[in-house]
């Protein structure tokens, strides 16, 4: 496709180790919810994609999950998902966390950059400026074309690192069309929902071992699976007398269209995350 004359689009992919606030930053970048956030490990385990509107610029930010050590097949799924956008992408972006010490999650990130990546301290709203410095200072070992701190959480430098995104951006059609700022399936985002609701009602109870799916979408009814690795974590899920499930349908319905009705079942599926067949089958999309 040849590229429109004067227009400018390409791709740029947020990476780091888990709970650096990718999700949110994406979220920001993009001005609403595209990308499920919690405060647990491997919240995001697919290469969500939203989209950013400037006059004669779109940008694609590629919200990647949290690289660490993997233990499981789930686990190596999820780095290569994220070392895979890092590779297809025209920026990327380090993105690490102002409140942690820059530990070997972050250089195993780091080494992984481009030399024309971008560095990005989060959460500097949490903390003092000393500490910033501090990471600022370390990261500054990293090489890369230039560094950021920002607030993904209330938007604070937020706006500069959009405007070196976009002088970034190489002549290009759009690869979405004006207005869509979502690029994740309906289907998925739903399964999504779920699972992020999951987390944040039942918290510590919840096995991270938990998946979710859409199996039927006949609109307004929509079908919704949650898989779990034992039956024990089936009824942690459930809840006494389903409270747990009715609460998580209540807080996923209030963010879909009105009338929609969503049935959410439960179901066990023996050490899914260690296959890789049923990795690929419950986080596709």
């Amino acid at each position: 496709m040849r590229p429109e004359e004067g227009l400018r689009s390409g791709f740029v992919t947020l990476a780091g180790r888990p709970n650096v606030g990718k999700s949110t930053l994406l979220n920001r970048l993009c001005g609403e919810k595209v990308s499920i956030v919690s405060d647990k490990p491997q919240t995001t385990r697919r290469a969500v994609q939203g989209v950013l509107h400037r006059p004669g610029v779109q940008v694609v930010f590629v919200d990647t999950p949290g690289i660490g050590k993997p233990r499981t097949a789930l686990g190596a799924r999820l780095n290569a998902t994220a070392a895979d956008a890092l590779v297809d992408s025209d920026v990327s972006c380090l993105v690490v966390d102002a409140t942690a010490p820059f530990g070997p999650g972050d250089r195993f990130v780091a080494a992984k950059l481009p030399a024309d990546g971008v560095v990005v301290v989060n959460k500097i709203d949490a903390a003092a400026p000393a500490r910033i410095l501090q990471q600022l200072a370390r990261t500054a070992q990293v090489p890369a074309e230039a560094y950021f701190p920002l607030s993904a959480r209330t938007g604070e430098g937020v706006e500069a690192f959009v405007d070196h995104l976009l002088e970034r951006m190489p002549p290009g059609p759009p690869y979405y069309p004006e207005g869509t700022v979502s690029a994740v399936p309906d289907e998925t985002a739903v399964a999504e929902l779920v699972r992020e609701q999951l987390l944040a009602v039942v918290r510590d109870e919840l096995p991270y071992a938990i998946a979710t799916r859409v199996t039927e979408w006949h609109w307004p009814r929509i079908r919704c699976e949650i898989l779990v690795e034992r039956a024990s974590q089936r009824r942690i899920v459930i809840g006494h007398r389903g409270k747990v499930l009715k609460q998580v349908g209540t807080r996923v319905r209030r963010q879909l269209p009105p009338g929609a009705y969503l049935e959410l079942h439960v179901a066990v599926d023996r050490d899914w995350q260690d296959r890789p067949s049923a990795v690929e089958r419950y986080c596709e999309g």
